[in-house]
């Protein structure tokens, strides 16, 4: 019976969530945000691999940190910004959801590269397959309401 009613509630904390137009409209802007790192990244690592030569791994993981800082500040000051809290207790958070989705990104990232598909290619399909498990780490942890 305390599952069911557990469900329930998960049923219906869910169901909330899923008709607060706000939840559309953050999710909305997350993803302009999330377009404009997914160029960065894109860009950051095209360059890396043509120009400086780099593993794709290392290129990836460089792109990376270009791309995390960039969408740190636009979601900081756009996205989330009624959840605005303290740096040193948001920043840190948000590396950490970032730094397990890059771990997720890797792994689909090597997964499609061993498949055959090109280096750049499997990269942006990389990216748009983690971007729900970052934005709901970033949304219930990195700028949820402290309190």
């Amino acid at each position: 019976m305390a599952r069911s009613s557990s469900l329930t509630l998960q049923r219906s904390r869910a169901g909330r969530a899923l008709s607060a137009s706000h939840n559309w409209v953050q999710l909305g802007k997350f993803c302009a945000v999330g377009a404009s790192g997914y160029v960065v990244n894109l860009a950051v690592y095209w360059l890396l691999l043509d120009y400086g030569n780099l593993h794709y791994i290392l290129a990836a993981t460089c792109s990376f940190l270009v791309a995390v800082a960039n969408n740190y500040l636009l979601n900081r000051v756009w996205t989330f910004r009624g959840s605005r809290g303290d740096f040193a207790y948001q920043g840190p958070r948000f590396l950490v959801v970032s730094s397990v989705a890059f771990g997720a990104n890797l792994l689909v990232l090597q997964g499609l590269v061993g498949l055959g598909l090109g280096e750049i290619v499997a990269q942006a399909i990389a990216i748009v397959v983690v971007t729900p498990l970052n934005f709901v780490g970033n949304k219930l942890w990195s700028f949820r309401h402290r309190g």
